[in-house]
């Protein structure tokens, strides 16, 4: 019993050594390779020369192009308001607003017609009574009569009390005419601060009203970014075309406009200059339904700027130190290329010279990219066709 205890372990171990064995025996020899480093693969792009015009970026709010207090000019209590006097309410040019009670401004027309009525008779007998005078001087056979004789000063003061009482008349019917109160342009009532039945005094303000004829944009821009457009500086109307896009009713709209006009001042804060911008048609277009702008929506702007021949559109990362991209040779090489950097914007780089079309540009980041290095390519298609370039 003792003698078995004392050959397990020995069993155990011999039966260990002669598993391993046959591990050994079965294993495949190691195969040397050599210590080449594969090629790292790189994306890159293919160089498409195209003309295009640049497009400067911006963004502002719609305001009107005219905007406006309206004041009474006669006192009166106001007796009756037009449909469109509500807040919000749209109105045409010549439509009633307000009207001011008038009684006693028709009064004072029918009295002005009768001092003018009277002042009539007046002159008219002086006109006779001066003939008179005359004639009976003709027949004292004394000659040319003189004016005190012939009452030429009566003749003068009726003519003048005429044309006064004329003057008083046509102040009566203005006075009565202004009464009503009429929309001055096609426009629409941001706020009335009167009421019917409210008293006004001439210069009292009744309403604030704005026109929506069409919309005018004040879009800053750089002094970088108003080289790249065409403006003439002594006559910027009509100037370069503009494109608006903002949300209405929970979808994009578009509208268009131009450039009509360039602020003669730089911002001391900004550094920039104002471009202010027309929008003719205020009705949208490009969505399912046309709506028109309303007044305060925020928009961004895309001026069309002067066109450029023969750029390079690239993604931004595919520059390195500022004015250099990796070309990727006909043996798979890369090989630094000095480029004329046109612009930087967002992710792209517009490279206006040292690239030639169809050549291949390295644009994936590399760490410590050396002249000459071996690389394996990936294409990246970019379809530029419908892409805008922004500025």
């Amino acid at each position: 019993m003792k003698m078995k205890k004392a050959l397990l372990p020995v069993g155990i171990v011999a039966g260990a050594l002669l598993v391993a064995a046959l591990i050994l025996a079965g294993r495949e020899p190691v195969e040397r390779r050599d210590g080449a480093v594969p090629a790292p693969q790189v994306r890159v792009q293919t160089v498409e020369l195209r003309n295009m015009p640049l497009i400067v970026r911006g963004n502002g709010s719609a305001s009107p192009a005219i905007e406006t207090t309206l004041s009474a000019q006669v006192a009166g209590r106001i007796a009756a308001t037009g449909v469109s006097f509500a807040e919000g309410a749209s109105f045409r040019r010549g439509d009633v607003l307000l009207t001011i009670e008038r009684r006693d401004y028709e009064l004072n027309v029918a009295q002005a017609e009768a001092s003018v009525a009277q002042a009539r008779v007046r002159l008219d007998r002086e006109r006779a009574e001066a003939e008179l005078a005359r004639r009976e001087w003709e027949d004292l056979g004394l000659g040319e009569a003189a004016p005190l004789a012939a009452r030429a000063p009566q003749l003068a003061e009726a003519e003048a009390g005429l044309e006064a009482a004329e003057a008083n008349l046509e102040m009566a019917r203005l006075n009565l005419s202004r009464t009503t109160i009429l929309a001055p342009f096609d426009g629409q009532l941001r706020r009335k601060i009167v009421d019917l039945g409210q008293f006004v005094t001439p210069g009292s303000p009744v309403a604030e009203i704005f026109s929506t004829t069409y919309a005018e944009v004040k879009l800053p821009v750089s002094q970088t970014d108003l080289a790249f457009l065409e403006i003439d500086w002594a006559n910027p109307r009509p100037g370069p075309r503009v494109e608006f896009r903002g949300v209405l009713a929970g979808s994009e709209h578009a509208w268009h406009g131009r450039v009509v006009r360039v602020s003669s001042e730089v911002d001391p804060r900004t550094r920039m200059m104002t471009l202010y911008t027309r929008i003719e048609d205020r009705m949208s277009s490009g969505a399912q339904q046309s709506l028109p702008l309303p007044m305060g929506t925020f928009l961004e702007a895309a001026i069309t700027g002067r066109a450029v021949e023969g750029v390079a559109v690239l993604p931004r990362s595919a520059l390195r130190d500022g004015d250099r991209v990796l070309v990727v040779d006909a043996d798979n090489r890369l090989r630094f290329r000095p480029v004329e950097l046109l612009r930087l914007q967002d992710e792209q780089a517009l490279i206006a010279d040292g690239l030639e079309a169809g050549e291949l540009v390295c644009v994936s980041p590399i760490e410590a990219p050396v002249e000459g290095m071996q690389v394996r390519t990936l294409a990246v298609t970019v379809d530029l066709a419908d892409r805008e370039v922004r500025l």
